[in-house]
């Protein structure tokens, strides 16, 4: 199957470098750009990438509300991608936002091409956190500086069975699906199956969204990942 990706930066030469590294994979494909956040949601609109390189600031509309419109779109658009933020700071508070909207993870412009190549199919796949330990560290700084309100999503864990907040536990801890099916004596499959009920029951998107959740709801607190 083959990964539609659209690049969206502000930056030309970021664009072209981007798209011919990410073009010569033979599972990406490469359907679109856009220079700022505006015509980024509408290049997402019309063709329906499974991701979208996003970066945090550009001019006209930055990378965050861009991604908000993307990631909660008006009734009647149902297509709604993953999207990567690209960002050139280690911590920028965009990040954070961006995460809270609901965007699948970020990535340092400075990363090596084979780190933007893994985090696209990583991203498209849902199966896994860009770099579990970094982006983990980061949620858990947010919450900690700029706590949210924890009582709705307290009270949103009751409806998860105990093994479901084991294994959302452990997601939050950054832990791989084989690595919570060999800590909970588990299938792998089974830990998917887990996974899918407790994004479902807590209307959650993907990992990233599972992460912070699990922060706000208490379930786990900066310093307690391992």
């Amino acid at each position: 199957m083959t990964i539609r990706v659209i690049i969206v930066d502000d930056q030309a030469m970021v664009r072209a470098g981007f798209a011919a590294l990410l073009s010569a994979q033979a599972d990406i494909d490469v359907v679109g750009e856009a220079p700022d956040g505006r015509q980024g949601v509408q290049v997402s609109r019309t063709t329906h990438p499974d991701v979208v390189l996003m970066d945090v600031r550009m001019p006209e509309m930055d990378g965050l509300t861009a991604a908000r419109e993307i990631l909660d779109p008006p009734p009647g658009v149902v297509h709604r991608p993953k999207v990567l933020m690209l960002t050139t700071f280690d911590i920028d508070d965009y990040v954070y936002e961006a995460l809270r909207a609901g965007a699948s993870g970020f990535l340092l412009k400075d990363a090596p091409p084979a780190d933007l190549i893994a985090a696209v199919r990583v991203v498209a796949s849902g199966e896994a956190l860009l770099a579990p330990s970094v982006t983990r560290r980061l949620i858990a700084d947010f919450v900690q500086q700029r706590p949210a309100p924890r009582k709705d999503p307290a009270l949103r864990l009751n409806g998860l069975t105990p093994r479901e907040t084991e294994v959302l536990e452990l997601i939050a801890r950054g832990l791989s699906n084989r690595e919570i099916a060999g800590h909970l004596v588990l299938a792998e499959q089974t830990v998917k199956t887990h996974i899918g009920r407790v994004l479902g029951k807590l209307d959650l998107r993907d990992r990233a969204q599972a992460v912070i959740f699990a922060y706000e709801a208490g379930l786990v607190r900066p310093g307690d990942a391992g």
